[in-house]
């Protein structure tokens, strides 16, 4: 790693926090949007209601979660070579336009300008419903990680926790508006809301301005900005990406397994019928979790002055919500929002994470590691419910199999988690101001 000479100055950090906490707000709200819909959209398509958790599960744990790690690829490299508001820009028109055009898929006729639909395989509601959770998934991969790095850039190593920990802590908040959306609208006016705040905050980011530290080792010609295999080579560098993207797993894991199919796991665990929980509460109560712990661990972590303290103390907190939820949660259903609730507090360190990111790699590469390590950890959604429904298949797909295959997963990814940020080196109070050669 070397040092770039600057003489840049921070300024307009005001305006880059808040719109990136805005941006990340939407960026949550439409993220979590599906999950919110997903039963009633799905059945209004014509899905059958025992077909809703394997349709649901193509859709967002694989379709959408792989559009964000592409996504991830592809912005986090812009970011580094072209800047940090050029992604700001790009990836919030992708994804506002697919989330309004998202609002209106619907089964074609063969005639007009249905036969063109037709002819590249999305005459039907559930094709088109899924070629946008891709594009919305591809556009939602930049927001977050261009945010947080124009953030890191702009704010004092002294107070850089505490602008991250903003951020992430406002965005959080967007599950939180999304649920009270759909509550008071159907699905499709919900993408329209969506699609429709993100564009709306175009207009706030034309005042931002671009990071001096990013223009200084643009200059240079010491920097390889972008080339995302470095982030592979050497060994090291390998295992920094590595790591820190696998300490942040738990939190998706919760959250796309736990929290989005507490329907069928609750089923599972013997809970009667009238007394089941919903994904839509579930998801309110566990963000709201999420929201109390990102606060609570980034100042955590700017008091200890540790990140990886701060990891390792949150990666606790999640096994013993994970225990909670399967052997105190099922004994009501109030008991259970709770448990989901400290559940979420638990898994409340994504402000850490990110910042952690930003802190451990060099401005030629933050952007494409800030930017494509938050949207592998959503991926890992995919391989979560992957395990998930292959051990479920081995467990004989006995009614009590959801949940036990379920707390297997669990019983994987938060002492994975725990070993591999305990292997990070710390970066509390680091100068940012390196590059990687």
């Amino acid at each position: 790693m070397a040092r770039i000479s600057t003489s840049w100055r921070r300024h307009g950090t005001g305006a880059a926090v808040v719109v990136a906490a805005l941006g990340y707000f939407v960026d949550i709200f439409d993220l979590i949007l599906f999950a919110l819909v997903r039963v009633k959209s799905l059945q209004s398509l014509g899905v059958a209601a025992e077909e809703t958790k394997s349709v649901g599960i193509w859709l967002d744990n694989y379709l959408q979660s792989t559009g964000l790690v592409v996504g991830g690829i592809v912005w986090g490299i812009l970011g580094d070579r072209r800047g940090r508001l050029s992604v700001l820009f790009g990836s919030i028109c992708v994804y506002s336009v697919a989330n309004i055009l998202n609002a209106f898929v619907m089964d074609v006729g063969r005639d007009g300008f249905g036969a063109v639909l037709h002819a590249v395989g999305m005459g039907t509601a559930l094709k088109q419903y899924g070629v946008l959770r891709f594009v919305a998934g591809f556009g939602l991969a930049g927001e977050l990680g261009a945010g947080i790095t124009l953030v890191s850039e702009l704010v004092s190593k002294e107070r850089r926790g505490l602008a991250t920990t903003l951020v992430a802590t406002v965005g959080i908040c967007g599950a939180l508006a999304a649920f009270l959306v759909t509550e008071l609208f159907e699905w499709r006016t919900a993408f329209l809301v969506g699609g429709g705040m993100g564009l709306a905050l175009l207009v706030l980011r034309f005042g931002v301005i671009e990071s001096g530290m990013f223009n200084a080792v643009r200059q240079s010609s010491q920097a390889k900005c972008g080339a995302f295999w470095l982030l592979f080579y050497p060994r090291d560098r390998l295992h920094r990406y590595l790591a820190v993207i696998l300490c942040a797993v738990p939190i998706w894991y919760i959250v796309g397994i736990l929290v989005k199919y507490c329907d069928a796991i609750g089923a599972s665990l013997g809970m009667p019928e009238g007394a089941r929980p919903a994904p839509g509460p579930a998801i309110f109560w566990v963000y709201t979790g999420l929201a109390i712990g990102d606060l609570s661990s980034g100042l955590l972590s700017q008091w200890m002055r540790s990140r990886r303290n701060a990891l390792l103390l949150f990666h606790a907190l999640c096994a013993i919500g994970i225990t909670l939820y399967f052997v105190v949660g099922p004994t009501s259903l109030g008991a259970f929002y709770a448990c989901v609730a400290f559940l979420g507090f638990g898994a409340g360190y994504w402000a850490v994470f990110v910042t952690t990111v930003a802190e451990l790699f060099g401005t030629n590469l933050r952007a494409s590691a800030t930017t494509s390590a938050p949207n592998m950890v959503r991926w890992s959604m995919a391989g979560s419910a992957f395990l998930w429904v292959t051990f479920e298949g081995w467990l004989g797909n006995a009614p009590s199999s959801s949940w036990q295959a379920a707390a297997i997963v669990g019983a994987i990814v938060v002492p994975l988690a725990a070993m591999c940020a305990w292997s990070l080196r710390e970066s509390y109070g680091r100068s940012l101001d390196f590059i990687e050669e």
